[in-house]
């Protein structure tokens, strides 16, 4: 019977992996088509209503004027590439069929050349000419007598603006720039002014006093309202300050909406959103007649280094001077947004396809659900790929965006594999590799068993009992071979021998002192020593009690020549001993009971040390166990299946040991495991990432590389961790170094701590010269991992619910076990990538649980961490107020980093908790189970 299954599975896998109940049905490949369009029609429509046209006032009429700064891409005012003549003239070229006016703002690097050239090329063009103020006092009196030397010259040469929000900055008190104002207007015969924004003139009326007409600033997405009530707030505060000063003429120097950027409070910078703003502006600044210069005429993203994302946005043609949107008829938010829908469209559809037409048995649930998780995080990755294409990036930051994509792409192929595995286990229909293990009869031939029992410095009194118990084997022909390694305590090793003596012949015992190669070496060593005619070679932790019936069930299923090795779960008898062991048993069982079920499928098992059968032959075949891995198991069931060996797996209990006793060992043996799988990838790496070798089938490449890619997840994520409090420190500085967005909260702490204006100012660069950002990240790198983080959760929800047989707060647990050792296993991954070797620690077991304070040591990283991220979100609300989604949504991002920080200490503190003995701890499981009918062993929730 066995050896007919196998037969069958072989042809299935030489045939493609499509099961003989799909090739039958071939509606089931029609049912997946029609799910994937649907999908593919619902994705496209959410493009469609999120990119509709809008309809807004159309304007016919000419902009009044254009805030003008020449710059071209790669070039910016704090550098040494300038604009060229010839730059400027082709700028002002272009804008000279849509307006008559332009502002500038400096007279130096160049840009005094602007009017000469406007009259050269006979534009038609006036002028207001800006001048740049700011603390350096001698650069201010050469810009002003350059200032003065170029109105003087030239005719076009309309208005006169004597520096531009110096008073805002703070970089010049209003009688200091009282005192300029005076000095060019007795120099100039056009009217002077001075820039700024409305509250600066209604604060300082003086300032009004001195010059010939009012500059006010008109900016109300940096007030932080909404677009549908900024134009009431900018005509109001026209209004105000024209009555302040009834006898003096209003110049509207910037008003202007962003097409991109962080939301400021309410306000959304998006191409929509400006031109609605603007377009309503001109109608009504028509009406009334309002003298305006728009801010600006080209987008300037030389800005966005010192004033955040949304100051290289402003312009109504972007930086290769195209118009972003019409001035009459609708507005597209991303006008070429159906050729990027198609595309995430189509690639989501060739990724759901690529899984589902290898399972066509699943049922309608599970494609839907698998085609729909395909499509949303198929979008997230082209979003940031449309974000990026308009966005203007120089070449590190495009270097950041693309490793981001990267990191994109992995949580897409996490997101893919963990849905189809989630598709395929709960709504899968056919199971091709599962079977019961049943004993062999007394009459049936069966080989002699080499049994492998390594152990160092383990309580005697526990290997004893894994003696006994393998002494009570129902089987006939079998040896065990006790093989102590590094053991110095003779007291610890003299009384294992002592009873393999007595258990007789078969039981043989070997003390190896120092020996190298830790378990692998000592295993290597039995192998050496084991007899000649023993067949199948077994393994076992001291700590296991098997039952009889183990060899009887097992060792049958290699009458078939293709077997290589079986293997039967690990499980654990002492899951009642109080919480921190509960917690363990099921977070332990939801891979055996869940994912080893899963793996089986495709012959991708992973082998662990411990109630493993291998055929001699293969194993000596492979070369025996590597001592330079500290996960010799695993590496060697790799090794196995790249030399074409076939795995058994049985999720039947065949025997049960010992967990570990505390949270520093629970972690000690996650972080060896987490190693050692780095080890193994960068010892096979050909055959686990490179297509084109055939050692490994499709189906086993993508269990081996699949499954230890959450571990790498980690890995990544701890790198996000630091980032993310790196980028909160940011968040939470930067500010209050900047009195145009906190002026109230820095005067207070000015005011407090007696700290000048150059303390601020030198802490501000200071941050910013390290790399820390006073902006959020953009949403679209936000959600994806809270995104992934959420369907994690519901994944172990469902996986537990449809093959782990427990109550609802052992799923919960089982969560929290697993969240707990992610800092550990993201730290030992990293340590993997840059260590060759890394020291065998020993699991303890069978040893008294710490008291708390120690349970909080061992978890001290997790608890500074936690701390850390925590006082970095209150940080963030409150400089923040949680004005704006990106706030609260990092914020939030802040809070779930802290997850698995919070739960590793608490899973320290449950593990100090006194242990509760509790009696009758189940045996094993029967042996008519089967995979799909595990017992509930602990009982209730």
């Amino acid at each position: 019977m066995i050896l007919r299954r196998w037969n069958i599975d072989r042809t299935q896998r030489m045939t493609g992996g499509a099961t003989a109940a799909g090739r039958r049905q071939p509606g089931r490949h029609l049912s997946t088509l029609l799910v994937l369009l649907l999908v593919a029609a619902v994705h496209l429509g959410a493009w469609w209503a999120w990119n509709r046209p809008m309809l807004m006032p159309d304007f016919r009429g000419q902009v009044a004027g254009f805030a003008f700064a020449p710059y071209q891409r790669g070039q910016s005012a704090e550098g040494d590439n300038q604009p060229s003549a010839a730059d400027i003239e082709r700028d002002l070229r272009r804008v000279a069929p849509m307006t008559a006016h332009i502002r500038t703002y400096a007279t130096s690097q160049g840009l005094d050349r602007i009017p000469a050239i406007a009259e050269e090329a006979d534009l038609g063009l006036a002028i207001t000419m800006g001048s740049w103020l700011d603390k350096r006092l001698d650069r201010n009196v050469a810009e002003l007598r350059r200032l003065v030397e170029v109105a003087r010259a030239h005719r076009n040469v309309e208005r006169v603006l004597v520096g531009n929000e110096a008073v805002l900055r703070g970089d010049l008190s209003v009688p200091q720039l009282v005192g300029y104002i005076r000095q060019v207007k007795r120099q100039v015969h056009q009217p002077v002014s001075t820039a700024e924004p409305w509250h600066v003139w209604v604060d300082h009326p003086e300032l009004g006093e001195a010059v010939d007409f009012i500059t006010i600033h008109l900016l109300p997405y940096w007030e932080g309202l909404p677009v549908d009530e900024a134009l009431r707030f900018s005509l109001e505060k026209y209004d105000q300050v024209h009555r302040m000063f009834p006898n003096k003429p209003i110049l509207i120097g910037e008003i202007g909406w962003p097409s991109d950027g962080v939301a400021q409070g309410a306000a959304r910078a998006s191409r929509v959103n400006q031109a609605m703003f603007l377009r309503k502006f001109f109608r009504i600044a028509e009406e009334r007649h309002l003298d305006y210069f728009v801010m600006e005429a080209f987008d300037q993203p030389w800005k966005v280094s010192f004033e955040g994302r949304a100051a290289g946005y402003w312009g109504m043609l972007d930086l290769d001077r195209q118009p972003k949107w019409p001035l009459v008829g609708s507005v597209e938010e991303t006008p070429g947004w159906a050729d990027w829908a198609l595309g995430g469209s189509f690639a989501a559809f060739l990724a759901s396809f690529f899984f589902l037409v290898r399972r066509p048995d699943i049922r309608l649930a599970g494609k839907l659900v698998m085609a729909g998780l395909a499509q949303i995080s198929v979008t997230g990755v082209v979003a940031v790929m449309l974000a990026m294409s308009e966005t203007y990036l120089s070449v590190a930051a495009a270097a950041v965006w693309c490793v981001l994509i990267l990191g994109q792409l992995l949580l897409l192929a996490l997101l893919l594999s963990d849905s189809f595995e989630l598709a395929e286990t709960i709504w899968g229909r056919v199971s091709k590799r599962q079977w019961a293990a049943l004993p062999a009869s007394d009459t049936a031939s069966l080989p002699k068993v080499s049994i492998h029992l390594p152990i160092c410095n383990e309580p005697p009194e526990m290997v004893r009992e894994t003696l006994d118990a393998l002494a009570a084997l129902d089987y006939a022909d079998f040896e065990v071979l006790v093989v102590d390694n590094n053991t110095t305590d003779p007291a610890i090793w003299e009384p294992v021998a002592e009873h393999c003596a007595r258990l007789g012949p078969k039981f043989r015992f070997f003390h190896l002192g120092r020996w190298k190669g830790f378990k692998a070496g000592a295993l290597n060593f039995a192998l050496r020593e084991t007899a000649p005619d023993a067949a199948v070679i077994g393994v076992l932790d001291s700590d296991y009690l098997v039952r009889p019936d183990w060899l009887r069930r097992m060792v049958p299923f290699f009458r078939n020549p293709a077997i290589g090795f079986t293997q039967s779960p690990q499980d654990y008898r002492d899951g009642r001993e109080g919480w921190f062991k509960r917690i363990m048993f099921w977070e332990y069982a939801g891979f055996f009971r869940a994912g080893m079920v899963t793996r089986n499928e495709r012959n991708a098992i992973i082998q662990h040390g411990t109630m493993t059968l291998i055929r001699r032959t293969a194993l000596e075949g492979a070369g025996g166990w590597a001592e330079w891995c500290i996960c010799e198991d695993s590496e060697l069931g790799l090794k196995l299946m790249r030399q074409g060996w076939e795995a058994a797996y049985v999720p039947d209990s065949m025997g049960r040991g010992v967990m570990p006793d505390d949270f520093a060992a629970y972690r000690k043996q996650r972080h060896r495991w987490a190693f050692g799988a780095v080890q193994i990838v960068k010892g096979h790496w050909r055959a686990l990432l490179n297509p084109f070798d055939r050692s490994l089938t499709q189906g086993q490449r993508f269990h081996f590389v699949m499954g230890w890619m959450p571990w790498f997840g980690d890995a990544l994520g701890l790198l996000f961790v630091i980032g993310g409090l790196f980028w909160s420190l940011g968040l939470v500085l930067l500010p209050l170094c900047n009195p145009l967005a906190y002026e109230g909260l820095h005067a207070a702490l000015q005011a407090k701590l007696g700290l000048g204006e150059v303390f601020w100012s030198g802490l501000r660069g200071v941050l910013q010269a390290v790399g820390l950002s006073n902006e959020f990240p953009i949403l679209l790198f936000m959600l994806p991992s809270l995104g992934l983080f959420l369907f994690k959760l519901a994944q172990i929800w469902m996986l537990y619910a449809a093959r782990v047989s427990c109550g609802t707060g052992d799923r919960l647990a089982a969560a929290l076990g697993g969240l707990a050792l992610t800092h550990t296993i993201g730290k030992a991954v990293w340590q993997g990538f840059f260590k060759r070797r890394a020291h065998f620690a020993r699991t303890p077991k069978m040893e008294n649980a710490p008291a708390l304070v120690q349970a909080f040591s061992t978890a001290r990283e997790e608890l500074i961490l936690l701390a850390l991220l925590w006082s970095a979100a209150a940080g963030v609300t409150v400089v923040h107020r949680a004005g704006t989604w990106e706030a609260l949504l990092w914020t939030v991002i802040l809070i779930v980093q802290s997850v698995p920080y919070m739960a590793a200490v608490s899973m320290a503190a449950v593990a100090a908790m006194p242990a509760r003995q509790r009696s009758g701890v189940p045996g094993a499981v029967p042996a008519t189970s089967t995979a799909g009918s595990m017992v509930a062993r602990l009982g209730g929730d």
